[in-house]
């Protein structure tokens, strides 16, 4: 597979693949933020990909380099064949991923990002980045809330 830069707004082009212009980002916010999220809303399709169990962390664990079925699920952990198996195929049918048959024997699969998972894989380091940056600050907020929203003994909690 050839990838390439085109002459116009760096866009990759690359064989049997779609154009895909990293880190695009809108020229203001209201492009995302006049979405109807009601009807059909580019940034709803992306989350619901993306915003599932288990998407983000095959697509990091495949940023990191291409993986056999069985590597990618010792990789990510606890997840089951089936919805690793699931996973993959929303993350193929998205473009995210491609799925590439080996002529060995017995026949075996590998998994890697395509050009658009590559385009979107900065966005998600620096989610993960985030998360492990901020997972403490987050479960000691967690607890206050919880400590704070216990009613005390004999006390009427009224919550909207």
């Amino acid at each position: 597979m050839l990838t390439e830069k085109s002459p116009q707004r760096d866009t990759l082009r690359s064989d049997g693949d779609a154009e895909v212009t990293p880190e695009a980002s809108p020229s203001s916010p209201q492009e995302w933020a006049d979405c109807d999220y009601a009807g059909p809303c580019p940034v709803r399709d992306v989350y619901d990909r993306i915003g599932d169990k288990w998407s983000v962390l095959v697509m990091l664990q495949l940023g990191v380099k291409p993986l056999r079925f069985r590597e990618l699920l010792r990789a990510v952990g606890v997840i089951s064949q089936r919805v690793l198996t699931v996973t993959l195929r929303g993350l193929e049918r998205d473009g995210l991923v491609l799925r590439e048959v080996m002529d060995t024997r017995p026949p075996g699969v590998r998994y890697r990002l395509s050009p658009l998972g590559q385009s979107l894989l900065g966005a998600l380091r620096g989610v993960a980045s985030w998360a492990a940056a901020n997972h403490e600050a987050m479960a000691q907020a967690r607890e206050a809330y919880d400590v704070s929203t216990q009613p005390v003994a004999g006390q009427v909690v009224h919550r909207l």
